[in-house]
């Protein structure tokens, strides 16, 4: 069976390495994949956003089935695409994956349906969003509407910050096309918790839930980034709040979007925030996220191909989806200075050891050797019975990584045990 996986950073070296503990696939493509993943996926140097490309592989090479990952080209279409020339596929449609492609769309959908959400304001003139925030209450988060690679939300502590947001957003364009609308949204407290699903539209499974360290820098300072680290479970999302948002978030939503017209299917994630007041939705992912699902796949012990072939087909109801009951922490490895400036193009060494455990997003192959070639560039996960065991393994599998001017956060996992 050969499979193709669409993207090409940790998330899908994680999925391409789980996929590959089933024996009836044959082959494994990445589109485009990266220097890392060529270790355990044939790497085609055909972009995630060419559609077209993504379309005539998958004919050429009688693909069986296709993961497509990440948000840009759900966004734009490659299942409907894939879907069209009889390619199976694991994510939802265009019109599903609005639910990540605009911000706007979400907040109205929440409000619509009775979701539990910050409250918000949306506005397509900068003019009209600057005269609001003269009396909104501050501190606030300002939201560009589109996809802007993770790092399109600004929590802006005083009115002046939340103005420049609102000038670099919507004048500047500093995303591009996705600041022409923003959403400017109450600033809500509690921990925060990642719940990614599994979802064929008429039955929601969540997975184990995690908490993600978006911060660059220690004791979550710094610019917000992709993601410095993860641990899995949260402690924070106890049996009570799980039951919460499975009545009044997960199976609402799903049953929303269907309402919509907009059935989605594939993995959709809750980023939620444990208020004073219950659990709230700070926003929806279209896909699985990352690196969340570095550290929430090496849990899964039931079979990803065959619980992802049950979203396409609609029998998630009667699949098995069966996680470990253990802990998982995820470090990444990132090129200093990141997310602002960085160099790369320094060897990476991996000891053999460890190899299993980790999970490359931004690499290249030059004459035969594993390069640095991004601001995240790899997650070291370790799976074990107790967090502390898992944080400890993980930070010690870290060791055996290295290249130059690498950084890395030393506090993956201090809040989560803080709440133990």
């Amino acid at each position: 069976m050969k499979i193709m996986v669409v993207g090409g950073g940790g998330r899908e070296h994680a999925i391409i390495k789980k996929l590959n503990e089933n024996k009836e696939i044959t082959e494994i493509f990445a589109l485009p994949g990266n220097g890392g993943i060529a270790a355990d996926a044939t790497c085609v140097p055909v972009k995630a956003t060419d559609i077209e490309g993504i379309v005539n592989f998958a004919k050429e090479n009688t693909i069986d089935y296709a993961v497509v990952a990440p948000d840009d080209p759900l966004v734009l279409g490659a299942v409907d695409a894939l879907t069209e020339i009889g390619v199976p596929c694991f994510g939802p449609n265009k019109n599903a994956a609005i639910i990540e492609g605009s911000k706007v769309f979400s907040k109205n959908l929440m409000k619509k349906y009775g979701i539990p959400t910050a409250e918000y304001e949306v506005f397509t003139d900068a003019a009209e969003a600057l005269k609001y925030l003269e009396t909104a209450p501050i501190p606030t988060v300002i939201k560009a509407d589109g996809l802007a690679l993770g790092k399109g939300v600004i929590i802006a502590m005083t009115r002046d910050e939340a103005k420049d947001a609102v000038h670099s957003m919507m004048e500047d364009k500093v995303f591009g096309e996705s600041g022409s609308n923003i959403v400017i949204e109450e600033f809500l407290t509690g921990p925060e918790v990642s719940v990614l699903s599994f979802t064929d539209g008429k039955t929601v499974v969540p997975m184990i839930s995690s908490m993600d360290h978006k911060r660059a820098k220690d004791n979550d300072e710094g610019l917000n980034t992709g993601g410095m680290g993860t641990v899995a479970p949260n402690p924070y999302y106890t049996s009570e709040v799980a039951e919460k948002c499975m009545k009044e978030i997960f199976l609402p939503t799903m049953e929303a979007m269907n309402a919509e017209g907009r059935t989605f299917k594939g993995c959709l994630y809750f980023g939620l925030m444990l208020t004073p007041n219950g659990p709230k939705v700070i926003e929806y992912n279209c896909r699985f996220g990352d690196p969340e699902t570095q550290v929430v796949l090496p849990l899964l012990e039931s079979d990803l191909l065959t619980v992802m072939k049950a979203t396409t087909d609609g029998t998630l109801s009667d699949t098995e989806v069966k996680f470990a009951d253990k802990n998982a922490c995820c470090v990444i490895m990132a090129s200093d200075g990141y997310p602002q400036k960085y160099e790369s193009g320094f060897e990476i060494k991996i000891a053999d050891e460890v190899k299993d455990n980790v999970y490359v997003a931004g690499a290249k192959i030059e004459d035969g050797i594993l390069k640095t070639a991004g601001g995240r560039v790899l997650g070291v996960t370790a799976v074990e019975d107790t967090l502390e065991k898992a944080i400890d393994s993980s930070y010690a599998k870290v060791q055996k990584v290295s290249f130059d001017n690498a950084y890395y956060r030393k506090d993956i996992g201090k809040k989560a045990k803080e709440a133990k």
